[in-house]
C-alpha cells in the first residue's frame, strides 16, 4: 500500500469504473479527485464518485463472523468457528444432495469482481455450476441475442460515442447513468457541435433527452413496435447499407419480409408517436455518415427485452453502422465478465441459462418450487437479493426456507439478516480489487486496484476467507504442498508455468481452485499487495494468443517480446499499472475477427424473435384498468447509486427516493407535492413522498433504485432508508426467453395515506436524516 496522501484507485459507482485519486488522512479517505494518469477517464470525474468516502467508512461494517440464533438475532462468533461450522454444514449438504443443491448468488458488483472468481472456484469444487447475478437480472436477453447473431454469448456491442456524427439513445440517460467514459463531455461536444446529431427515444424528458435534436417520447412498454416502426420506415425508403448487408451479413431476405409486414402506422400508434416523427428520425439516420446506437435498461428491463435488442442489433446492422469509426463494434476482453452457454437448461426451473447465467426472477421458485433438483443452500457474495430481486415477499421467504444460507458482505445487509452465517468482508478500498467491464474499441483497457487504506479490524478479502473454507473442506493443499510453485513462481514466469502444469496434472482435484492456488504461489511475487489480482495470469495468456498484433499496439515499447513471452509482458503491465493500462488496440477492420461464426459474419434471421416480432398486438400497449400507472422501477438519479451505499448522509438531494410523478396526475389524485401516498402492485405496497416533475408523461411514475437499506440511527434502532421498490414488482411479469423482470414497466395504482400513516412516515424519514 502506498504511503502518499493521494492515492490512485477507481470509482465504485457506476460499471466506467473512472479512475480516481483519493485523499487518506488517518486511514480515511477524505476526498476524491480524478485521476488524470487514468487512460480511459484522464481526470473525469462525476459528483457521484465525491461521496466514495460515505462507502468507505459508515456504521453499518461489519467486525465478526455472525451466526443466526434459533429463535431470530446473531451471535458474535470467532473466524475459526464460522469457518469450520459452514464446513460441516456444507459437507452434509453436498453428502445429502449432490453439489446441484447450491448456488452462488454474486460474486462481485459495479466495482469487485476479484473476488468473483474465488468464489465461483468454491462453488464449483462443491460440484455447482448454478450462478445467480445482477447481469441476469438486466442483460442475458441481449447477450443471448449476441449469441445468435454473432456466435457467442461473449460477443459483446461497444459504442464508439467519440467519433459519432449521430448518436442514438434508446433507454438510456447517459447525462446522470454515465455508461460510457466522460459521457457528459460527451454529449456537450455533441450539443454543441452543428454537424453532430442526437436523437433519444425515452418516455420521460430526461436530461440527455432535454438535449437531443429529436425526442421520440414513446408511450411506457412500446419501444418494439416504435423500433419495428422505424425499422419498417427504412426498409420502404431502401434507407439500407446493401453493400454492407451483402458482405458482412446473412439472412437478410427474411427479415426484410417481416419489417415489410409491419402496419407502420398502427405500430407508430400504438407507440404514440407522430410518423411525421419517425420520418424525421428515418431522415437522420440515412443523412448520417457514422450512426452509434447507446441501449440501457429502458429496453433491457423493458417488455419485450429480447426482442428490443434485437431490434436494437437489426438497426445498427441494416444500416451499416457496425465496424467502422464513429459505429457500433464488438469489443476485446482480458477476462469475459460472463459465459457462452447455448441450449442449456436449468433442471429446478426448466428455465434457459444464458451466458452461464441463471435469472434472479426464478430464484424464489427455484428454491420453493419442490422440485427433486430445488436449490437447499446459497452463497452470497457482495450482493443482496431480498432489495435487488422482483418481489421482495417470495424472496425473503425462499431465503428464510434454505437449509443453509451463507452471506459474504461488509454491511449486515437486508439479505445478510435472513442469512445463518454472516462473514465480514473487507471493502473495495481496503484490498486488491478490479473489474471486468472492459467494454472498450478500438482501444480497450483494464485497471488493477491496490487497497489504499487498511482493512476494517476483523474483516478478510475474499481470497483469505475462501481459502479457510477450502482447506476445512479438504480441496486446497496446505501451504508446504504450494512451496514448490511460489519457489518457481520468483525464480521466473516460464518455470512457474512449467510447474504450475505438473502440479495441475498431479492434482485435478484442484483444478477448480486455481485461483486460489494462483493466488498463494504467483501472488505472492506482485506488486503493492495485489495477490488477487494472480488470477489474471492465464487469462493475459489466453488475451495475448487470441490478439497477438492488438496486444503488441497497446503495449508499445513493452510488447516488443518473442510471442511466448507477450502473455507475461500484458499481465505484468496490467498488475504494475496503478492507474490502469491498455490491453488491446485493435484497427476498425479487426472487429470481423472478434465474431465467433467461422465466417465472421453477423446472422441477422433469428427465427423465434421474427415469429415474437409478428404476433406483437399494438392492442396491448394500453395499461390495465385497474391498475392504471405505469412505474419505472430502478430509476438512476442524480444522488443515488447501487445498494452498496448504505449511509443515507451520502445523498446532497432526494433523501427519500421520491416517487415522480406528472402534476395532472397529481391533482387528479387529490394531493399534494411532496406528499406521502401508497403504491400498489399486485405484488405488494409501499409507501413514498411524492414529487412533481412534468418531464414524465401523464400516467408515467419512476421510482429509484439504491434505497430500502436498514440502517442504524444514532440510538441504534435500524430504520428503513427509502422506498423498498422491489417489494412492488413480480417475477412473473418478465421476458420469455431470458426472464428478465420488466422493471420498467409496473403496473400500479395510487393511494392517499391516512393523516396518521402520514405523519408515521414524516417522522421515520426525520430520524433516518437526523442520525
Amino acid at each position: 500500500m502506498s504511503n502518499a496522501p493521494w492515492r490512485k484507485t477507481a470509482c465504485n459507482i457506476c460499471y466506467v469504473n473512472c479512475g480516481v485519486e483519493v485523499l487518506v488522512e488517518g486511514e480515511r479517505i477524505t476526498k476524491v479527485r480524478g485521476d488524470r494518469d487514468n487512460p480511459k477517464s484522464q481526470g473525469y470525474l462525476c459528483n457521484k464518485a465525491a461521496r466514495i468516502p460515505f462507502y468507505a467508512h459508515h456504521r453499518d461494517r461489519l467486525t465478526t463472523p455472525l451466526r443466526r440464533r434459533p429463535g431470530g438475532g446473531f451471535d458474535e462468533i470467532d473466524w475459526d468457528t464460522a469457518i469450520s461450522e459452514i464446513a460441516a454444514r456444507l459437507r452434509d449438504l453436498v453428502e445429502r444432495h449432490g453439489g446441484k443443491s447450491l448456488a452462488l448468488y454474486g460474486g462481485g458488483g459495479q466495482g469487485n469482481h476479484a473476488g468473483g472468481a474465488y468464489a465461483t472456484g468454491f462453488l464449483r469444487a462443491l460440484g455447482s455450476r448454478h450462478v445467480f447475478n445482477a447481469l441476469s437480472q438486466e442483460k442475458t436477453g441481449d447477450f443471448w441475442v449476441n449469441g445468435h447473431m454473432f456466435g457467442s454469448q461473449t460477443c459483446h456491442t461497444a459504442e464508439d460515442v467519440h467519433h459519432c456524427d449521430l448518436l442514438f439513445v434508446i433507454g438510456a440517460n447517459p447525462w446522470i447513468a454515465h455508461g460510457f467514459p466522460n459521457a457528459r463531455d460527451h454529449l456537450n461536444r455533441i450539443r454543441r457541435d452543428a454537424n453532430r446529431k442526437l436523437i433519444v427515444i425515452d418516455p420521460r424528458r430526461t436530461e440527455t433527452a432535454d438535449m437531443a435534436d429529436l425526442h421520440l417520447a414513446v408511450r411506457p412498454g412500446a419501444d418494439a413496435f416504435l423500433l419495428g416502426a422505424i425499422l419498417a420506415t427504412l426498409v420502404r425508403r431502401d434507407a439500407l447499407d446493401h453493400d454492407f448487408i451483402a458482405r458482412r451479413t446473412a439472412g437478410f431476405a427474411e427479415v426484410k419480409d417481416a419489417l415489410l409486414r409491419i402496419p407502420v402506422d398502427r405500430w407508430a400508434e400504438a407507440a404514440d408517436i407522430p410518423l411525421q416523427q419517425i420520418e424525421r428520425c428515418a431522415d437522420m439516420i440515412a443523412a448520417a455518415k457514422a450512426m452509434t446506437v447507446r441501449v440501457e435498461l429502458g429496453i433491457q428491463q423493458g417488455v419485450n427485452s429480447t426482442l428490443n435488442s434485437y431490434l436494437e442489433k437489426l438497426l445498427i446492422m441494416l444500416t451499416g453502422s457496425f465496424g467502422r469509426k464513429g459505429t457500433n463494434q464488438l469489443h476485446s476482453w482480458l477476462v469475459p465478465l460472463w459465459g457462452n452457454s447455448p441450449n442449456q437448461k436449468f433442471a429446478a426451473t426448466g428455465n434457459e441459462v444464458i451466458a452461464g447465467l441463471l435469472p434472479p426472477n426464478v430464484f424464489a421458485q427455484a428454491v420453493l418450487n419442490g422440485h427433486p433438483d430445488r436449490l437447499r443452500g446459497v452463497w452470497i457474495d457482495s450482493s443482496n437479493p431480498a432489495n435487488t430481486a422482483a418481489n421482495t415477499a417470495e424472496v425473503e421467504k425462499a431465503l428464510a426456507s434454505l437449509e443453509l444460507c451463507v452471506v459474504v458482505d461488509v454491511a449486515l445487509t437486508e439479505t445478510a439478516r435472513l442469512a445463518h452465517y454472516v462473514l465480514p468482508a473487507s471493502s473495495q478500498y481496503e484490498k486488491t480489487e478490479f473489474t471486468l467491464f472492459n467494454f472498450e474499441y478500438p482501444k480497450n483497457f483494464f485497471h488493477v486496484r491496490a487497497g489504499v487504506v487498511p482493512p476494517l479490524q476483523g474483516s478478510l478479502p475474499e481470497p483469505e476467507i475462501y481459502t479457510r473454507l477450502a482447506r476445512a473442506l479438504g480441496l486446497l493443499p496446505g501451504d508446504n504442498a504450494l512451496a514448490p510453485l511460489r519457489e518457481a513462481a520468483f525464480h521466473s514466469r516460464a518455470a512457474f508455468g512449467q510447474a504450475l502444469r505438473g502440479f495441475m496434472a498431479a492434482n485435478p482435484q484442484a483444478a477448480a481452485l486455481g485461483a486460489l492456488v494462483l493466488y498463494h504461489t504467483l501472488g505472492a511475487t506482485l506488486p503493492d499487495g495485489t495477490a488477487a489480482a494472480a488470477p489474471l495470469w492465464q487469462a493475459a495468456q489466453a488475451c495475448a494468443k487470441r490478439s497477438p498484433e492488438a496486444v503488441r499496439r497497446a503495449l508499445g515499447e513493452r510488447g516488443k517480446v518473442a510471442d511466448e513471452q507477450l502473455g507475461d509482458a500484458l499481465f505484468d503491465a496490467v498488475v504494475g499499472a496503478r492507474s490502469g493500462v491498455a490491453i488491446t488496440e485493435h484497427t476498425y477492420e479487426e472487429v470481423w475477427t472478434l465474431i465467433s461464426h467461422p465466417d465472421r459474419k453477423g446472422r441477422l434471421a433469428i427465427a423465434p424473435l421474427l415469429e415474437w416480432l409478428s404476433r406483437l398486438d399494438p392492442a396491448v400497449a394500453e395499461a390495465p384498468k385497474d391498475y392504471p400507472f405505469v412505474l419505472a422501477a430502478g430509476q438512476r438519479r442524480m444522488f443515488n447509486a447501487n445498494q452498496i451505499f448504505r449511509d443515507p448522509a451520502w445523498r446532497r438531494d432526494d433523501p427519500d427516493g421520491a416517487l415522480l410523478i406528472n402534476a395532472r396526475d397529481l391533482q387528479e389524485l387529490a394531493a399534494s407535492d411532496g406528499e406521502w401516498i401508497a403504491v400498489q402492485s399486485p405484488a405488494g405496497r409501499v409507501v413514498v413522498r411524492c414529487k412533481v416533475d412534468d418531464s414524465l408523461r401523464p400516467g408515467q411514475l419512476a421510482l429509484p433504485h439504491g434505497y430500502g437499506q436498514s440502517y442504524p440511527a444514532r440510538d441504534g434502532e435500524r430504520l428503513s432508508n427509502g422506498p423498498r421498490v422491489n417489494a412492488l414488482t413480480d417475477s412473473l411479469n418478465c421476458d420469455p426467453i431470458a426472464a428478465t423482470p420488466y422493471h420498467k414497466h409496473v403496473a400500479v395504482r395510487l393511494e392517499k395515506l391516512a393523516a396518521s400513516e402520514a405523519a408515521a412516515c414524516e417522522e421515520r424519514s426525520r430520524r433516518i436524516h437526523a442520525s
